[in-house]
């Protein structure tokens, strides 16, 4: 599976973004694809996921700012960013995920900069 971000950019505290995530290549009915992010000395953290079937679960600090959705024919996922804050500011990266068999993979991770 191979998955192509866009969407990042520099954008001003209270601005938004949309990131898009597209997958290709042998992608199974049965999957989760989500968004994780990794700022300057931390972590990789997640940020939100999205099941096939629509469910979805987020990291505290975005809900109600960030909604995640998908278009299951195309096979993308996207994450509105709404409200950004400077504290966003990190490397965004796609994350595609199925259980059996097990395989995870990663996007190549785009940079979104809120300024303050």
């Amino acid at each position: 599976v191979q998955l192509q971000a866009s969407g990042g950019g520099l954008v001003q505290a209270g601005g938004s973004l949309r990131l898009s995530c597209a997958a290709s290549g042998n992608i199974f009915s049965i999957n989760v694809m989500g968004w994780y992010r990794q700022a300057p000395g931390k972590q990789r953290e997640l940020v939100a996921t999205i099941a096939r079937g629509g469910s979805t679960n987020y990291v505290d600090s975005v809900k109600g700012r960030f909604t995640i959705s998908r278009d299951n024919a195309k096979n993308t996922i996207y994450l509105q960013m709404n409200s950004l804050e400077p504290e966003d500011t990190a490397v965004y990266y796609c994350n595609y995920w199925q259980g059996n068999p097990l395989r995870t993979y990663w996007g190549q991770g785009t940079l979104v900069t809120v300024s303050s």
